[in-house]
């Protein structure tokens, strides 16, 4: 079992992110982390999502969120060459006596401080998982008060991408919604 990083280009409508959660929820899968957002396409969102499990039972999910109308393109990008990030934010004590320790701690990560109060500072802190868990352990002595993180953001590196609307990476466009999304994706390829 491993670690698997899919990311699927819908449209952007009410309801298509419990869809697709119901997809891996109905074969035991837990999402381990989850970031939607607006794509480069207007009207579309591009989702990026981990789940832990066998490439082949990965496969078969995959291909279930296709009976998702809204869903344009799904990948698992586990087996590509991937730039991968995440953001937190994470809220520690900082008296006085420990501020400029916790300071040098962020600069040392390359993290920024958003936000002082007199007994606490905001730091966000980007960068693989592990970097991240390593910044909190490092923050940890000093008492962290809240933390809020994103899910694995990801991209291929190089010029294509198996989730654009171009058929990059020669995959073959499987969109099959009818209507306005239908024509509104024919438009764009």
């Amino acid at each position: 079992m491993s670690t698997h990083t899919i990311v699927a280009l819908v449209e952007n409508r009410p309801g298509v992110l419990n869809k697709i959660a119901s997809k891996w929820r109905q074969r035991g899968f837990n999402i381990e982390s989850l970031a939607v957002g607006h794509s480069e396409v207007p009207g579309f969102s591009r989702m990026a999502f981990t789940v832990d499990g066998t490439t082949t039972d990965v496969d078969q999910v995959t291909k279930q969120m296709y009976k998702v109308i809204e869903v344009v393109k799904v990948s698992d990008l586990t087996e590509h060459d991937i730039v991968h990030r995440e953001l937190a934010l994470v809220k520690v004590a900082a008296s006085s006596k420990d501020r400029a320790l916790v300071m040098e701690i962020a600069n040392i990560f390359r993290a920024k401080i958003v936000d002082v109060a007199s007994e606490s500072l905001i730091i966000e802190v980007t960068g693989t998982e592990e970097k991240i868990d390593a910044f909190f352990e490092m923050l940890r002595p000093y008492g962290i008060k809240e933390i809020i993180r994103t899910g694995r953001v990801a991209m291929t590196r190089g010029a294509g991408s198996p989730t654009s609307l171009d058929g990059a990476h020669g995959e073959e466009h499987r969109y099959k919604s009818a209507g306005e999304g239908k024509a509104k994706v024919g438009s764009l390829l």
